[in-house]
């Protein structure tokens, strides 16, 4: 084969070229899309080496953040489209609606691109606020929900606005004619969007918290603060997702101030049995004397007693006449100077010990105070460390619990009864003899 025909053989590929349009055409937008992809490749690994590079500096921390969350994948992926996009005016023999219709299909490619970059861009924020202290009291995490649905219907309406070669605000007055089903669909969450605003600028919610709302079968800690919903875990590990609007419809309960004060009441009663309540006599007053916590209480007691007797003349007047102490009273001033002396009662809080209406189960006799303690299992051991002994301390002061009969307390009494009919027999045969 001479030089001639090696000349030849391109001449002759061209002409072919010349004679098909259309394969030539074919030809160029492989070659365009080959170099699209190998471009998309070469921006692909010098993105992400050089990020790599700079996330290692201290104070550029915050690229790994969206290295992490792929931010960089997406912008790199934004890379062939734009090849193509732009590389299309090279493609020989491309008959302009074909150009039209490629460019428009590249740029759609890009605006997807970009989405999903801007998508991944939110979550990078996200997980940066995370990190700060604000995250632990106030979520933005439905903020940036809601900012993910505005940008995927911004972002849908351009895409298909290009791919159809029409104006975006052509799609936007149509969906102004139908304003009222958007709002119709979108009802759950507009109502969640502001009951979130709401909740987070009013501060009555917050991540971590513990909340109560029985209507919902909720009673634990706040885990997760989302546009949407709320969802709450309680102290069986069950987690109770709540809508977000109805937090601010309906009531619930926010221990979030008993944790901030430092201090958990308690609030519980000892109905004590009415029958057992009686005067003390000296003997009585005596022996208590010597109980360190009453001392100085039946000193000035028994010195207030003494005066007010002896000016209205009533030391040796009947009974009534005198102001003497009951056991009740003895005992409520214990218990009273006992939580004063505890060590893990706050005393900077309400403490009394108060007697309340008497009803059909006895005499209650209220405890109330505040632990120095938020912690749940601290709070109840001293509670029932305070009333175990409460409860052994009431036979010293001749006092005991209410108790309604139960089958013992009956079976005990038939048994007495019993006992003394033969002897009640025994003497009535007696007097008649």
């Amino acid at each position: 084969m001479d030089m001639d025909e090696l000349l030849s053989q391109p001449q002759e590929l061209l002409s072919r070229f010349e004679q098909y349009p259309w394969l030539s055409a074919a030809v160029g937008l492989l070659v365009l899309l080959l170099s699209a992809l190998v471009a998309g490749r070469l921006a692909r690994f010098l993105i992400l080496h050089s990020t790599r590079l700079l996330a290692r500096q201290p104070a550029l921390f915050w690229i790994e953040h969206l290295r992490r969350n792929k931010v960089f994948n997406r912008l790199a992926q934004m890379v062939p489209s734009l090849v193509v996009q732009f590389g299309l005016v090279l493609v020989p023999d491309l008959n302009d609606q074909a150009e039209h219709f490629l460019r428009n299909l590249a740029l759609a490619f890009t605006l997807l691109s970009l989405t999903l970059a801007l998508n991944a861009l939110l979550n990078a924020l996200l997980d940066l606020y995370a990190g700060t202290p604000h995250a632990r009291t106030r979520s933005i995490k439905g903020y940036v929900q809601l900012a993910k649905m505005l940008l995927y219907v911004f972002a849908a309406i351009v895409i298909v606005a290009t791919l159809i070669d029409r104006s975006p605000l052509l799609l936007l007055s149509g969906l102004g004619a139908m304003s009222a089903v958007i709002l119709l669909v979108y009802k759950d969450t507009l109502l969640s969007f502001v009951a979130g605003v709401q909740l987070t600028s009013n501060d009555s919610l917050r991540v971590g918290d513990w909340i109560e709302m029985p209507q919902v079968g909720a009673d634990g800690d706040v885990v997760d603060i989302t546009l949407h919903t709320v969802k709450v875990q309680n102290f069986d590990k069950t987690i109770v997702s709540i809508p977000t609007w109805r937090l601010m419809a309906e009531s619930f309960k926010n221990w979030r101030g008993m944790t901030q004060a430092g201090g958990r009441r308690i609030k519980r009663s000892l109905y004590l049995d009415a029958g057992l309540v009686r005067f003390l006599d000296d003997a009585e007053e005596q022996r208590l004397s010597d109980v360190r916590l009453l001392a100085d209480y039946l000193a000035r007691k028994q010195a207030e007693l003494r005066q007010w007797n002896a000016e209205h003349k009533a030391e040796n007047g009947p009974s009534a006449n005198r102001r003497r102490m009951t056991n009740i009273g003895t005992f409520r001033a214990y218990a009273e100077a006992y939580l004063k002396d505890h060590p893990q009662i706050r005393q900077d809080m309400t403490c009394m010990v108060r007697q309340l209406q008497p009803g059909a189960e006895g005499i209650p006799l209220e405890i109330y105070c505040f632990t120095g303690t938020t912690n749940w299992l601290e709070y109840e051991r001293i509670q029932s460390d305070i009333f175990d002994y409460l409860l052994a301390l009431l036979p010293e002061f001749d006092l005991a619990l209410y108790q309604q009969p139960a089958g013992n307390d009956l079976r005990q009494g038939l048994q007495a009864l019993v006992q003394r009919l033969p002897s009640q027999a025994q003497t009535a045969q007696q007097a008649r003899d």
